[in-house]
């Protein structure tokens, strides 16, 4: 059996524009970096609060690394649930203002765990159409009728949930949509769900840390509870700046994950030094508001810089700002002409987004100061201008 049907493929999405390709970066996360031997000025690492390499977190690591060693070694229900961890839950429970949280290795594994343990073919979900990978995923893993409402259209799901007889209905979305940086409009989706007694579940993984008082994310920022939030969905390698991820609930929705979410069971835990980190990474974020501060100045700035450019950008007021750029060879065409000027911005194209909305995602972090962010401005200027676009 040969493997020349799939290398045809491979050399079509390299025709197209579509092709992938990996990148090795040398540096830790910052704003100035090291790739492939190069330096660049980066806007394209979800670091939004600039804690992937603060000291506290860097100290935590190696102190518990002393401790508990590198590997978590089992599973949570075995032997990898190290005090670490549960430390580290609580703390979030706390945080969220949910009775308990349960710790995942990753975000797709939370989001996949979370559903299947929740819903079979005997049930109903309900999805906004640009819902993350892993959500909608998890959705046709389940089993469960799967249906996609409009993007943040209450309307559009009310119609679909008076439409169901299931068992159990969930309704999910991001709290950021991660390709276009914009909120879901988390309060009339829960009162549209309350309405048709169904659940709601949101990944706020692009929220924590940048939104919120505190941090809290999205369900913060508007307020809404566990009794509007059921299933609330936190990743920690983005704002927290470390890795794995986390789901808040009930005591009841816990005890239901430990269970049934083959996610968890089959899995071994994240290093227990990991986890000391993200107890520290929690303690800034909360604490230092200036770092959300500083990323609403940077927000202000790129955009107002981008109207008097001309380039379309997306409706989004969070560190994901992605510039709307139609074909991907366009994108791909940007994308290296900014390179060439020592920035580093990735575009992101079809399967990602849909045909014919390739972009530059760009994104802002707290450690980016106004000098780099006029920089990118003026590359960007001069990357648009000489294609012609």
């Amino acid at each position: 059996m040969s493997f020349a049907e799939l290398g045809d493929a491979l050399q079509q999405r390299k025709a197209d524009a579509l092709y992938r390709v990996r990148r090795t970066l040398e540096t830790a996360q910052s704003p100035e970096v090291r790739v492939d031997g190069k330096d660049y000025l980066a806007f394209c690492s979800n670091d939004y609060l600039g804690l992937a390499n603060h000291p506290d977190l860097v100290n935590a690591l190696k102190t518990a690394a002393d401790t508990y060693g590198v590997g978590g070694g089992a599973s949570h229900l075995v032997n990898g649930h190290s005090r670490p961890h549960h430390q580290l839950e609580e703390a979030l429970a706390d945080f969220t203002g949910r009775q308990r949280v349960l710790l995942f290795s990753t975000g797709y594994m939370a989001n996949i765990g979370a559903v299947n343990a929740l819903l079979d073919k005997q049930d109903a979900i309900f999805q906004d159409r640009l819902n993350h990978a892993s959500l909608l995923d998890a959705g046709l893993l389940s089993g469960a009728r799967f249906q996609r409402y409009l993007h943040n259209d209450p309307d559009s799901l009310a119609k679909r949930l008076a439409k169901t007889q299931a068992r159990r209905k969930l309704v999910v979305t991001d709290g950021v949509f991660s390709m276009d940086g914009d909120v879901a409009d988390l309060p009339a989706i829960c009162d549209t769900a309350r309405a048709a007694d169904a659940w709601v579940m949101v990944d706020d993984a692009h929220g924590f840390g940048c939104l919120g008082q505190t941090g809290g994310g999205c369900v913060e920022q508007f307020g809404l509870g566990v009794e509007d939030v059921q299933v609330l969905v936190g990743t920690l390698g983005k704002g927290f700046g470390t890795a794995g991820a986390f789901v808040a609930g009930s005591e009841t929705l816990i005890e239901t994950l430990i269970q049934y979410a083959r996610t968890y069971i089959y899995t071994t835990s994240m290093p227990p030094a990991v986890a000391a980190a993200t107890l520290a990474s929690l303690k800034l974020l909360q604490r230092e508001n200036w770092r959300r501060d500083k990323l609403n100045s940077l927000i202000a700035q790129f955009r107002a810089g981008c109207e008097q450019l001309g380039l379309e950008l997306m409706d989004s007021p969070t560190p994901i700002q992605p510039i709307m750029v139609g074909e991907a060879d366009k994108a791909m065409a940007i994308s290296a002409a900014l390179e060439q000027q020592g920035i580093f911005i990735g575009a992101i194209r079809p399967p990602t987004v849909a045909a014919g909305s390739a972009r530059l995602r760009v994104t802002l972090s707290a450690r980016h100061t106004e000098q780099q962010v006029d920089r990118l401005l003026t590359a960007l200027d001069s990357a648009t201008s000489s294609l012609g676009i």
